[in-house]
Order: structure tokens, then C-alpha cells, then sequence
């Protein structure tokens, strides 16, 4: 992977055909696993009650050519010409559709969001003249605030659905594929033999998370290019031997002949067809770690072909076979002779497609945390040279219970499919809404554009899922049970999270009262670093204050650190670390804000306390050499001695200083200034100094003489090394981590449900939940805790 990116290759070589190539045979094992495996349950949940398959066909010919259509528009039109192309930064899925109209219309709710994160070289936006349409369409959105919650709420019930589907495809999967022993035993056998075989492999499966998919990753490309090549193979076959005019069957005609014989019973069980493009949303979910091309490849030219063989031949032996409904099943339309290895195969796939949602559970939630809409959880990284392989200990064995509780009470592919076509459907029509809104606020095309795709698209989902709403008794239930719970967890998280962060906000103190403390006060500055950690991005904590005030005293160089999120999936190291200073340089007060995306890996606590160790060094150099060879004024005397406000934060990271006293600095600088002034949502204004990206390269050399005539660039001289000496000796006396403990409760007045809310449901996830010196990964014996009560 590239270290700066994050990307799988570089861009160039993502352009070859032969990385295409290979690229798109190793998404067959992370990306159509879970699609590959539809065939098992599809007939087998249609013809399960509401439809029968009769003498004339009409009925078997109606579902091939829904399958084929829905297969056809959906996964091939939708989402491989139209909805793959909406990426972030090569990204996709839920969250890279919400941080892309985020960043193109001001709807985002995160707290402490900079005009200065949008001068990261991730921070791309579509330079197309905006037309007066697509304009009025961002002005309304961004003008009524009750649209950004409405927002949010889409984008959580999207998340919901997609860890709802975490539950429920390893269970229906697994179970179909098991299922195929039914016709090698007898029914009392069967009964006792399928469920626990299910749950035995459900464990094993998630007892196996732990050592990361890397570990296993290299057998999926070739179980699924297997299962594959198997489908296509039995289709072919059966499409030859029983019924070779099967493809009359594709003709839209027999929809509407399908539709007329059955009418009612037709339309309920569309519920059972649309478990064809169960899947389809991991070909945008799983773009980040492929290219389009490689995806685009491997589902037009291989996915695509063998799922339709593989329906048709099945439709081609059911259309000689009548038999009643429970015995259709994808198995009897295997011959005899090689059932066992076929299911051997569908087994094998089956756990592939469950691995996938699993790990796609697994990112979803660790996004989810990462824009404060996730209570904290451990999140371990399984995979040094591959980005985005994590496990979550306490999210494996929740789906693990829920799998297994799934597969035991409902213990028939009816009810799972119902269950699980709800949450495809929900999943999907999420994604059309969010990529019409890509189309007008991202590409700028004409709205009526955005309309059609939002009516033609979201009108055939629709359709799928009113007729899933019809099974909510027989199984739907279940995702809409859990979408509501989870929902409500991360809404209360999200909402306590915005409202402590307006807390510190109005109770922030000055840099006034910080440089007043002193010994004439009886306040001691103590050897070592202190890193004060906060959600805001200028002025002084409340817990600092509360800290000094309990405890009269603090270190000698005292750091306030605001770790954050950016609506972009990463952020290149170089431009990860902003740096400034707090009051005068003799005060050894700085600020550092480091930003991290919402697929960024978070660095553990030993490389970032020494890297932001190393950040300071640079940041020192530059901004005494700064002074010294820029005009002297009387800003630059304010700087150095009387500064009573902070100074302009600096992108730490392009360029390094060797700390020797002749040194050059390679920088890239346009003919206009490279200082941006920006206001945060304090209303504060700041200055960010950094290198725009793709401009023409200057060398600027500076060097220092130790003879120089000038006393004021000596004494710079020996200030610069007096504070480096000063940074040296604090982190060789230790560095503490000051992190606030803190209690919400809601302010007298508050309304039922946001007491109940704030006061039971927050203060319950957070005492339950990783405090965050567990998810920084700060060690006990040097971490302070300030205890802090919000009301809010």
C-alpha cells in the first residue's frame, strides 16, 4: 500500500491493464462472495409461500426475467456505470458520499471543522462552473438546518442497515449452503443435522476474525473464481439438456405476464427476487482497496455472465420438474453425481461472502467512530502492509450471538431472506439518494439530471421494497428492530458529543489567564511535557483550568492537542500535523492539532508522542528562521516576546529540518501568498501557512554563520537553541497525558427525552464503552485525569 495514501498502487499503475487484471481477480474474494452465493436461496425464497410453480411456467419464466432485469439495471447500470464513479478519493461506500457533499455544501454537523482542512491535497473539489440550478439547490441545503440532521439521519440509517446485514448474510448464507444436505438425508436427520452444522461454522468463522483476513485472503479469489466457473458450468448444462429456449424467458413480456397470473402474490414475492443483488453495495463499499476498472471488469465480464447462466439453468430444470414448492431449492437442479463436491464449493463461498460483510461491518462501525456517531471501541489492525484489515473484539462476538440467535429462530431461509432483502433495499435506496444529491452538489449537472436517476433508479427499489415491507411479521422485523436500536445509540452519542463540545466551547478560558500563571500565584512549572487533550482547535480548555486549579502547577512545556476528524478517507502524513504557539515562545506553550480521515489508521501511543515530539523540533526551527530572515517589524518582536494571542498554525510535515545551524528548506510556493486565513467555528481567526500541492517548485536557502555581524540573528540563534535544549530535557524527564474524565447530565428545564437521553442513555454508553485513554492507548502510569461535569 502506499504509506502516504493509503491507496493499494499507485494511480499510474492502476491504469494497466495487467494490474487491472490482477486486481480484479483478487476482488472476487472480497467484493462478490456475498453475491456469487445469491443463487442458493433466491427461488428457494420466492416460490417459498406466496407463488407456486404451476404446469405452465408462467411463473418460473416471470421470476427469470425479474432476476435478470433487476440484475441488469441495479448492479450493472446503477452502481457499475453511475454510482461507482461518485468516489472519494478512490472510497466509496456510505460514509465517501456523505464527506462528498459535505465538502461541496456546508451540511456536515461535525464539531471544530477548519477552513483550513480544505487546503489537504485529499480536500479535492470538482472545479466545474457551478450553474445557477445546482447552486440554488446547495443554498436551500444549507441555508435550513433541519435538512443537515435529516442528513445525518440517512446516512446512520444506511450505517444501520449495513451492520444489520452483518447479522443477517453470514446466517442465511451459511444456512442455504448447509441446507443442500437435505436431499442426501432423510427429513428426521436433516432436522437435527443443518442447524447445528450452521452454528458450528458461524463459530468457527468468527472465532477466526481475529487473525485478520490477510491470513486467510490469498485461498477467497480462487474459492469464489471456483463457485463461479461452477454456476456457469451447471447452468450451461442445464440450460442445454432441459430447456434450451430458456432465453426466451429475458424478454421484459414475461414480467408483465408474471405479474397479471399472480397479481398480489406477485408483487409480495418481489421480496424474494431482490435477494438476487444481495452484494451489489460491497462493489462501492469495497472500491478504496481495487480501482474502478478492476471492479468494472470482474462484474461485466465474469460476475455478471455466470450469475445469469446460473438462474437460467435452474429456471431451464424447474421448467421440466414441477414439484411443489418447499423442494425447490438450488441443489435439485444439481446433478447427482457431483452434489457433494458442489457442496463442498457452495459452503466454501458462502463463508468467503460472510467474511466480507464481516469486514465490512468492521470499517463501517470504525468510520462511524471516527466522525463521533460511534460510541468508542477497540479497534485492532491486523494487517501491517494492508490498509483497512481491523477487528473489533466486541463487534465480533455481538454478530456472532446475533448470527447464531438469527439462525436458531428463524431456522428457514424464508424468514432470513425476508429479514435480509429489507436491509439491502434500505442500503440501496440510501446510496440513490446520497448520489443524487453528488450529481447536482459534486458534478454540478442539471438537477432534472439528479431527478431521473433519483425517480428511474429509486422507483424499481421502491417497488422491491414495499414488497418487503409485506413480510414484516415473517422476518423483516429484524432489521428494522435493530436499525431503530443502533440508530438510537449512535444519534445519542452524536448528539451528547455536539453538545460537550459546545460546552468547552462557551466555557473555554483565555490566553490572558494561562501566561498570567506564575509563581507569583504559587503555580510551579514542573520538568517533562504535558499534552493536554481537547476537541477544540484554539483558546484554553476548561479541564486545563480545573487542572491547575486542584493541582497548582504544570509542566515546562506544556502542549494542547486536538486530535480530529476530516470529512476525507486520509490524510497524507506530511499534512497530518498543524503546529503554532500558545502566548510567547518563553512561555513553551504550543497547540498542535492532528487530523486524521475517516479510514485513517490512528497511530499508537509511543510513535505519536515521539513524532509530535519531532513535529515541535521542525516547527521551532521554522518559525525562529522565519523571523529571523523576514523583514524585522513590529510583528515580529510581538512574536518573539510580547505575543498575548495565539500565533498562525503551520502544516508540519513537507519539510525537514536537521536542526543544524546550515540547513535548506524545498518548498513549493505559487506566485500568490501561501498564508490562508481561516475562521473556525469559534468565530477566531487563524492563519495557516502551508504548501500548496501541485505548484512550482522553489529551493530557498538559508544559512547561518556563526561570525555574523548581526546581534539580533545571534541572539535568535541561541533563543532557537535554548527552546530545542528546553524540548530535549522534557522529553527526556517524561511525558504526561491530561485527559478529561467527564459526567453529562442535562441542564434543569431539559425536555423527558433528552434527560433521558443525556442523563441515562449517554452516561450508560460511556461508562460501558473504551474511555479514551484506552483508545489513544495511553499508559496508565502517565496518564492524569481531570474530572469534568457538563451540563449541557
Amino acid at each position: 500500500m502506499d504509506p502516504e495514501f493509503g491507496k493499494s498502487l499507485d494511480t499510474s499503475k492502476k491504469n494497466s491493464w495487467r494490474t487491472s487484471l490482477l486486481l480484479a481477480y483478487q476482488s472476487l474474494g472480497v467484493v462478490y462472495g456475498d453475491l456469487s452465493t445469491s443463487p442458493l436461496y433466491v427461488y428457494k425464497s420466492t416460490f417459498a409461500e406466496d407463488i407456486q410453480h404451476s404446469e405452465t411456467n408462467e411463473e418460473i419464466f416471470g421470476v427469470l426475467s425479474f432476476v435478470f432485469w433487476t440484475l441488469t439495471l441495479v448492479p450493472l447500470f446503477k452502481y457499475v456505470f453511475v454510482v461507482l464513479r461518485a468516489d472519494d478519493n478512490g472510497e466509496g461506500g456510505t460514509f465517501a458520499l456523505y464527506s462528498l457533499i459535505c465538502r461541496h455544501a456546508r451540511v456536515s454537523l461535525l464539531p471544530n471543522r477548519q477552513v483550513a482542512d480544505e487546503a489537504l491535497s485529499t480536500y479535492k473539489l470538482e472545479h466545474h462552473p457551478e450553474k445557477n440550478s445546482s447552486s440554488g439547490v446547495k443554498l436551500y441545503l444549507e441555508k435550513h438546518k433541519v435538512l443537515h440532521t435529516a442528513l445525518l439521519i440517512l446516512v446512520l440509517l444506511g450505517t444501520c442497515m449495513v451492520i444489520g446485514d452483518g447479522v443477517l448474510t453470514p446466517a442465511i448464507s451459511v444456512f442455504s449452503a448447509v441446507s443442500g444436505l437435505e436431499l442426501s438425508m432423510s427429513k428426521e436427520h436433516h432436522q437435527y443435522a443443518v442447524i447445528p452444522i450452521t452454528c458450528f461454522i458461524l463459530v468457527c468463522l468468527f472465532a477466526l476474525q481475529h487473525y485478520g483476513t490477510h491470513r486467510v485472503g490469498f485461498f477467497f479469489a480462487p474459492i469464489v473464481l471456483t463457485w463461479l466457473l461452477c454456476i456457469s458450468s451447471l447452468g450451461i448444462y442445464n440450460i442445454i439438456y432441459w430447456n434450451p429456449h430458456v432465453y426466451q424467458a429475458l424478454s421484459p413480456y414475461y414480467m408483465f405476464k408474471f405479474l397479471k397470473k399472480t397479481r398480489k402474490g406477485g408483487w409480495m414475492s418481489l421480496g424474494g427476487i431482490l435477494l438476487c443483488i444481495t452484494g451489489s453495495e460491497a462493489m462501492f463499499a469495497d472500491l478504496g482497496h481495487f480501482s474502478y476498472s478492476a471492479i468494472q471488469t470482474a462484474f461485466t465480464f465474469l460476475v455478471y455472465p455466470a450469475l445469469i447462466l446460473a438462474y437460467m439453468g435452474q429456471a431451464a430444470y424447474l421448467s421440466q420438474h414441477h414439484h411443489t414448492s418447499y423442494q425447490i431449492s438450488f441443489y435439485v437442479s444439481v446433478p447427482e453425481s457431483v452434489r457433494w463436491p458442489v457442496l463442498i464449493i457452495a459452503i466454501l463461498a458462502s463463508v468467503v461472502g460472510s467474511q466480507a460483510i464481516i469486514s465490512g461491518t468492521f470499517s463501517i462501525i470504525n468510520q462511524s467512530q471516527s466522525l463521533s456517531c460511534f460510541p468508542r471501541v477497540k479497534v485492532i489492525h491486523t494487517s501491517d502492509k494492508i490498509h483497512g484489515q481491523i477487528y473489533i473484539p466486541e463487534i465480533n462476538w455481538v454478530l456472532m450471538i446475533l448470527c447464531i440467535a438469527v439462525t436458531i429462530g428463524f431456522r428457514d431461509t424464508k424468514h432470513m431472506g425476508n429479514a435480509s432483502g429489507l436491509a439491502v433495499m434500505t442500503v440501496m435506496l440510501v446510496t440513490t439518494c446520497l448520489t443524487s444529491l453528488v450529481i447536482i452538489l459534486c458534478w454540478h449537472k442539471p438537477p432534472i439530471l439528479a431527478l431521473f436517476f433519483l425517480l428511474f433508479f429509486g422507483s424499481i427499489e421502491l417497488l422491491y421494497f414495499s414488497a418487503s415491507l409485506t413480510k414484516f411479521t415473517e422476518g423483516a422485523w429484524l432489521p428494522i428492530l435493530l436499525a431503530l436500536f443502533l440508530m438510537t445509540i449512535m444519534f445519542v452519542w452524536h448528539y451528547a458529543t455536539i453538545k460537550k463540545y459546545e460546552f468547552d466551547l462557551h466555557n473555554k478560558v483565555s490566553l490572558e489567564w494561562l501566561l498570567a500563571l506564575g509563581p507569583s500565584l504559587g503555580i510551579a512549572r514542573v520538568p517533562g511535557i504535558g499534552l493536554v487533550f481537547t476537541d477544540l482547535t484554539s483558546g484554553i480548555p476548561a479541564n486545563f483550568s480545573r487542572f491547575v486549579t486542584n493541582l497548582p502547577a504544570f509542566h515546562r512545556v506544556l502542549v494542547f492537542v486536538c486530535v480530529k476528524s476530516v470529512p476525507v478517507p486520509f490524510v497524507p502524513p506530511a499534512e497530518r500535523y498543524l503546529v503554532g504557539r500558545v502566548g510567547p515562545a518563553a512561555h513553551r506553550s504550543y497547540r498542535c492539532i492532528v487530523r486524521y480521515g475517516y479510514r485513517d489508521v490512528h497511530q499508537d501511543v509511543d510513535s505519536f508522542e515521539s513524532e509530535l515530539v519531532s513535529k515541535l523540533a521542525d516547527f521551532i526551527h521554522y518559525d525562529w528562521h522565519r523571523s529571523q530572515h523576514s523583514p524585522h517589524s513590529e510583528e515580529d518582536v510581538s512574536h518573539s516576546n510580547e505575543s498575548t494571542s495565539e500565533c498562525r498554525l503551520a502544516v508540519i510535515g513537507t519539510v525537514a529540518f536537521s536542526g543544524t545551524p546550515a540547513y535548506e528548506i524545498e518548498e513549493s510556493m505559487q506566485p500568490a501568498s501561501v498564508s490562508i486565513g481561516f475562521s473556525t467555528v469559534e468565530s477566531v481567526t487563524d492563519v495557516i501557512e502551508m504548501e500548496p500541492v501541485h505548484a512550482v517548485e522553489r529551493r530557498v536557502r538559508f544559512a547561518i554563520d556563526d561570525d555574523s555581524e548581526s546581534d539580533v540573528r545571534t541572539n535568535m540563534e541561541l533563543q532557537l537553541r535554548e527552546e530545542l535544549q528546553d524540548l530535549l530535557a522534557a522529553q527526556e524527564a517524561g511525558t504526561a497525558f491530561i485527559l478529561g474524565h467527564s459526567h453529562v447530565r442535562a441542564k434543569q428545564g431539559s425536555s423527558v427525552f433528552k434527560r433521558l437521553a443525556i442523563n441515562f442513555g449517554y452516561n450508560f454508553l460511556r461508562r460501558n464503552c473504551r474511555g479514551p485513554d484506552v483508545a489513544l492507548k495511553v499508559p496508565p502510569v502517565s496518564l492524569l485525569e481531570v474530572g469534568m461535569v457538563y451540563v449541557v
